[in-house]
């Protein structure tokens, strides 16, 4: 019996970690395109859809002209006054996470991800109070354009 419910902890414990190999607090979502066409996707419905990018920063070309190599992996700055001023005035300190980013990597297989961070993980974060509508609008539109740059 113990060493059965060893083995059931130790395979828990396994499939915990394979679960959970993302940084804490970051959504991701794998995407059936190539970094730059699922970064091109984002970039073009965010602008749709009204909001700023304000940068797009590509680390892979950063990397080359530092004379290192590094898979695909770009970053996309955006945002929404009207969606971040809100939670900043809950709690002024979520400030250092917004804009918005979204990032979008391949990884060591050559899958290609989408990640941002989960309002969840910046309510707690930054305790953030009185603001689970705004938050909970965020999260749903996140997932929205998640979900339109990698389908």
């Amino acid at each position: 019996m113990r060493c059965v419910l060893r083995s059931f902890l130790v395979v828990a414990c396994l499939l915990y970690a394979a679960l959970s190999q993302g940084a804490d607090g970051l959504v991701s979502v794998k995407s059936s395109h190539d970094v730059q066409a699922t970064a091109d996707k984002l970039e073009a419905v965010l602008e749709e859809k009204g909001m700023t990018v304000m940068a797009r920063v590509n680390h892979q070309q950063g990397a080359e002209k530092a004379g290192m190599e590094l898979r695909p992996t770009e970053v996309l700055i955006f945002g929404n006054p009207k969606a971040g001023t809100p939670l900043m005035q809950c709690a002024q300190s979520v400030a250092i996470d917004l804009p918005q980013k979204a990032l979008i990597w391949e990884d060591e297989n050559g899958d290609t991800w989408l990640g941002y961070n989960d309002p969840d993980y910046l309510k707690s974060r930054h305790d953030i109070e009185g603001c689970d509508d705004a938050l909970s609008k965020i999260s749903v539109a996140l997932e929205g354009l998640a979900k339109a740059a990698t389908e």
